[in-house]
Parts: C-alpha cells; sequence; structure tokens
C-alpha cells in the first residue's frame, strides 16, 4: 500500500467514528438530565405504616366498612417535605424519569412537552442533525470507495477536496442542530408544562458525544484540505524536475574567446603571451614579461 492510499484510510477512521457519535446521539435520550420535583401522592403505604393516616367508616344503608385511607394525604408535612425530587433525561424524541417506586422509567414523547413557541425550533433541529448524518455517511463512503477501487490513474487531489468540503458543512450542520436544540430545551424549560418543568439540570454523555462528531468532522476537514494544499504545490515542482528548476545561461562571446585560445588564469603582475613557432623542448610555449 502506497503512502496516499494508507493516508485515506487513516482519515477514514475519524470519519466513520464521527458517524458512530452522531448516529448514538440523536438515538439517545441523554442529551439533558436534571431533578424534577413533584407532589407526593396519596398514601400508598400499609395498615400501620408511619407516614399514613389510616381510617374507615360505616355506611349507614349497607353496613359495611370502607377502607379512606386513600383520602388522606400527610397533612402533617409542610414545605419541602410535601414534594419528592426524580431524576429525568431527555433527548430528541423523548423524555424519561422515574417511577415512584424506583423500578423502571416512564417514558413521554419529546415533541408533545415542547410548547408551540419551540416546537419549529426542534424540527430545524433535527432535519440538521439528520442532514449531518447524511454528509458524514456520504464522505466515509465516498472515501472507502476510492481506497476499495484504487488504481494509479486515481485523482486524489479531488478525493481530498470532496472530503473536506462535506466534513466542514456536516460539522457546521451540526452545530447548527445541537444549538438549536439546546434553545428548544429552554424554551421548554421556562414555558413547558407544569408537570414536566425540572428543578436543576445540566448536558448529558449524548450531548457530549454530538459535539464530539462535529469536533472529528472539523479536524477531518482540517487535515485533507492541508493535504490538498501540499500536495497541489508540489505539484508544479515535480514536472519541472525539481525544486529549484536550472535554466540556460548564455556564456559572453569574451570568455568563448579566452577558452578557445587556451589562455589560462594569471596571477597578478604577469602577462602572457602566445609565441608563434615551436617552443625549444622543456619550455611550455608561453613567455613570461614583468
Amino acid at each position: 500500500m502506497d503512502r496516499a492510499r494508507w493516508q485515506r484510510v487513516l482519515t477514514l477512521v475519524p470519519i466513520c467514528l464521527a458517524l458512530a457519535f452522531s448516529l448514538t446521539a440523536m438515538g439517545s435520550s441523554h442529551w439533558c438530565e436534571g431533578i424534577r420535583r413533584m407532589t407526593k401522592p396519596l398514601c400508598q403505604d400499609l395498615l400501620g405504616g408511619l407516614n399514613c393516616i389510616h381510617f374507615s367508616r360505616t355506611n349507614s344503608s349497607t353496613g359495611r366498612r370502607h377502607d379512606d385511607s386513600q383520602a388522606v394525604q400527610y397533612i402533617w408535612e409542610t414545605g419541602d417535605d410535601k414534594f419528592i425530587l426524580r431524576r429525568f433525561h431527555a433527548g430528541l424524541w423523548h423524555s424519561c424519569e422515574e417511577n415512584l417506586n424506583s423500578t423502571g422509567e416512564r417514558c413521554r414523547c419529546f415533541l408533545g412537552i415542547v410548547p408551540t413557541e419551540g416546537q419549529g425550533v426542534l424540527w430545524l433541529s433535527i432535519g440538521a442533525e439528520v442532514l449531518d448524518i447524511f454528509l458524514i455517511l456520504t464522505g466515509a463512503i465516498f472515501l472507502g470507495f476510492s481506497v476499495c477501487c484504487y488504481h494509479s490513474r486515481c485523482n486524489w487531489f479531488k478525493v481530498d477536496a470532496s472530503v473536506a468540503i462535506l466534513m466542514v458543512l456536516a460539522g457546521l450542520l451540526g452545530m447548527v442542530a445541537h444549538m438549536m436544540y439546546t434553545t428548544s430545551f429552554q424554551i421548554t424549560v421556562n414555558l413547558g408544562p407544569e408537570d414536566w418543568r425540572p428543578r436543576t439540570w445540566d448536558y448529558g454523555w449524548s450531548y457530549c458525544l454530538a459535539w464530539g462528531s462535529f469536533a472529528l468532522c472539523m479536524t477531518v476537514s482540517v487535515v485533507t484540505m492541508s493535504r490538498y494544499t501540499a500536495n497541489h504545490e508540489e505539484k508544479p515542482r515535480a514536472q519541472k524536475g525539481g525544486p529549484y528548476p536550472q535554466h540556460n545561461i548564455p556564456q559572453s562571446e569574451a570568455s568563448q574567446k579566452v577558452w578557445q585560445t587556451g589562455a589560462a588564469p594569471r596571477p597578478v603582475g604577469q602577462v602572457f603571451m602566445n609565441v608563434p613557432g615551436h617552443p625549444p623542448p622543456g619550455t611550455g610555449g608561453k613567455v613570461s614579461m614583468c
């Protein structure tokens, strides 16, 4: 596997991870978690319990005794003692809270809880989240197909540019979706039904996964765009044969005549002259005159 193909395989890993994060976050109901305060229900303890007043009365017509313990409700408790705290969590689709007996959860549709003022914002958030997942999936399929169907004529410049554009669009759509969901949830907290409004709340692990997907998309976009820019700058250099192209520098006529006459460089103060004829043996054919 050559270097270009190996780099694209490594780029495919964070894209698949971002897709998994987005799918998990969208299907989960742990975007926001908190505690909700509710009024204590009617007395549910057994006969003789410490927190219940049990009494019965006799029906004058039938003579039967009726247990009216359900009509008594903690008459000696006031203030915060009249309420109980239950944990809840909400997502794009559902809002779940603990049951009174702490065995399981009771869930309801979050779209039915959001007031009219926030339903449009929530639908825009869901639409942006769906487009975010679609763009990430498209980028993963395109890059995976390019790696699997590799051939020597594959234009990796277009692959890098396409993946960078898809990932930056997916990241921006994901950011918009998360911010819109936060807005719709805050509207629901302030204007939602009384039997749902939380006392305290914070962001959950699904919300963190959604922003993790955004971070991965933007990182992949920056890396692929940097690689595209570097390869685009190196391509003209490779076509010219090197980073420093050689140019033909014409020699001057004077230098050409010097090399043709066989003149050699001379030190300062000496003059070399060519003497016609045959020089005697042992002499170099040149006479030095000071």
